[in-house]
């Protein structure tokens, strides 16, 4: 849905874990532990022998749902305080440390575990973003069966759905039917704007 040519690798990086889910379709990528480290291994975020578990499974998940929420704020609505608050608690277990290297500085695991070592990774590129001012792009669609993570590379960065084409115009449609039919109720799906 975006052009990946303009999309900055560590916005791309964030994106991409978050749309392990589609909603939409309920198509979920990470359904095993060993699928996860595939997930990982395929960013080089984490080695081809590493053993994840369950339990790593449902962090990375509760990671992923909790940046889900985080980037609905970013295009204008509220974000589920329970995901919230179950992902600064999930990150409060991956310790991080920043290091110096010659040609900059970034974030790496603290420990040894292969999921913090990759959660790192995730936290560093949101580091990224950060200082590069992509961070606030960085958004998920605004139509509620879809919440598909996108990057906003339109100007004035009001971009509210991942495709004009599909949720866009399903929003446009469905308003244009309500005001059409006199039904003033709020137009699900997506809201006002």
């Amino acid at each position: 849905m975006d052009d990946d040519a303009g999309v900055p690798a560590a916005v791309r990086l964030v994106r991409d874990f978050v749309n392990t889910l589609e909603p939409q379709i309920d198509d979920e990528m990470l359904t095993s532990p060993d699928r996860l480290r595939d997930w990982f291994v395929e960013r080089d975020l984490m080695a081809v022998d590493a053993r994840l578990g369950p339990a790593d499974l449902d962090v990375a998940v509760t990671v992923r749902e909790g940046l889900r929420a985080v980037l609905l704020g970013h295009a204008g609505h509220h974000g589920d305080p329970t995901a919230l608050d179950r992902l600064n608690r999930a990150l409060a277990g991956v310790p991080v440390t920043l290091r110096f290297t010659d040609d900059g500085h970034r974030l790496v695991a603290a420990g040894s575990a292969p999921l913090d070592r990759a959660l790192a990774g995730l936290v560093d590129a949101i580091r990224v973003c950060g200082e590069d001012g992509t961070w606030p792009r960085l958004k998920v669609c605004a139509r509620d069966t879809c919440r598909w993570a996108y990057y906003d590379a339109s100007r004035n960065q009001a971009r509210r759905w991942c495709s004009m084409a599909g949720c866009g115009n399903y929003i446009k449609m469905k308003r244009a039917y309500a005001v059409r039919t006199g039904r003033t109720r709020a137009v699900r799906d997506g809201g006002s704007g």
